[in-house]
């Protein structure tokens, strides 16, 4: 468990592909259920719900009713709605800060064009749950299309807990819909006799919830293919105690987490797996980080920090941590959802409080792609005004462009006008 090998060639296109490869035996089970849903709605939905999540429901206990809610909220502790309130204000901070901006410009005399900035109309949020109901991913979600003006934000969550329905209440959120998996994403995509149809889907989940999404993005906008989480942590010199809570505190997110250190210290990487193992003793057997340890996590001694870098950004992780701190290293890295530097820039609190979103890429997608903003709820789109001045500026330009590329009635709608 937690084996320490070699950062080689061959181990490196090991864990490359097995992160990347198609998950074939998701995608059907996530294709019968999306076809099940798109064509007996409600009723599929429903029979997925109770097979799935072991949730028995009519139409009528499809929605958490607004009473729900509010009792959640009111019986909340001082301590979580505290907690609620800080996370949601750095949230909103940052949001507002990624929030894309109109804007007008003269390219030439007689040239104007203009950015028009609008929101999506409806919006669905998934937010995982079962074991442990994510109001993180709530928070994460939701916050960014208020920010943006989304009219309309849904949200599902499988057999969501009070602290959920309380987050719900205190966001404002008045649509949530207790189901979840790949039926909830196929509810969205499609539509339901109870759940809308929505422009974009948006939210982690496991492999199923995953593999519904690239199943529908076809038909419905999605955010990200965010499948189960991962975490590299590249040091020479960290503190071994806190490197495997971190690793331990990504893996409990799903069994298949990927949890990986590499390092050019040997002696830091046996310390580094010594803690591992005790605190994962610590931890109840039926906590979803043994599973991920042991079958997805490894310690990977590099020739140097260099060598450890060109495999960090060859990964692409979802979550990079240099605990080491250097922050010449920034510098160095092209390919990650999050960078976490320095020895307390710990993961949960971007995964919570730091106000950065934790949707990320996963599984290589970061070599390509940020994590979510509010700029994924919004549509840019341009506004051009030309006078009699700027058109006989380009005129000539795109007659002789028009007829470079063979398109004579390009030319000609510019000709009839001269």
């Amino acid at each position: 468990m937690m084996n320490i090998l070699k950062l080689t060639e061959a181990n490196i296109g090991k864990v490359i592909r097995v992160r990347r490869a198609p998950d074939k035996a998701a995608e059907g089970v996530a294709a019968r259920i999306v076809n099940d849903v798109r064509k007996g709605g409600d009723r599929a939905l429903l029979a997925w719900t109770k097979k799935l999540d072991g949730a028995e429901l009519d139409r009528g206990e499809i929605w958490v009713s607004r009473g729900e809610l509010r009792a959640a909220r009111r019986a909340a502790s001082a301590d979580l709605i505290r907690a609620l309130e800080h996370a949601a204000k750095n949230i909103r901070r940052v949001a507002e800060r990624q929030k894309p901006q109109p804007w007008k410009l003269s390219v030439e005399s007689g040239v104007h064009v203009a950015q028009i900035v609008r929101p999506l109309r409806r919006i669905g949020c998934y937010v995982p749950g079962g074991r442990f109901s994510l109001l993180s991913t709530l928070l994460m979600t939701v916050i960014p299309a208020q920010v943006a003006g989304v009219p309309e934000i849904v949200v599902a969550s499988p057999r969501p807990n009070a602290a959920l329905l309380a987050a719900a209440d205190f966001l404002g959120v008045s649509r949530l819909a207790r189901v979840g998996g790949a039926q909830a994403i196929a509810a969205f995509a499609y539509g339901t006799e109870s759940i809308p149809r929505v422009n974009k889907i948006f939210g982690p989940g496991n492999r199923y919830v995953t593999a519904a999404k690239r199943l529908i993005s076809s038909d419905c906008a999605i955010d990200r293919l965010a499948g189960p989480t991962e975490l590299l942590i590249v040091s020479a010199r960290g503190n071994p105690r806190y490197i495997a809570a971190d690793l331990l505190a990504q893996a409990e997110h799903d069994p298949d987490a990927v949890a990986l250190l590499v390092t050019p210290s040997r002696k830091l990487a046996v310390a580094v797996r010594a803690e591992v193992l005790a605190q994962l003793d610590q931890l109840p057997k039926n906590n979803p980080a043994w599973r991920s340890i042991q079958d997805h996590g490894a310690i990977l001694m590099a020739s140097g920090m260099s060598a450890a870098i060109r495999f960090a950004n060859e990964f692409a992780p979802e979550h990079l941590s240099l605990p080491d701190g250097d922050e010449d290293l920034i510098e160095k890295i092209n390919s990650a959802g999050s960078v976490f530097l320095g020895n307390f820039s710990a993961q949960p609190l971007g995964d919570y409080a730091t106000g950065t979103n934790h949707v990320l890429p996963t599984a290589g997608w970061a070599a390509v792609e940020g994590g979510l903003s509010t700029a994924d709820f919004m549509k840019c789109f341009t506004v051009q005004k030309i006078s009699r001045e700027g058109f006989a500026a380009l005129a000539p330009t795109v007659k002789t462009l028009a007829g470079a590329e063979g398109l004579l009635a390009h030319a000609r709608a510019i000709e009839v006008r001269e």
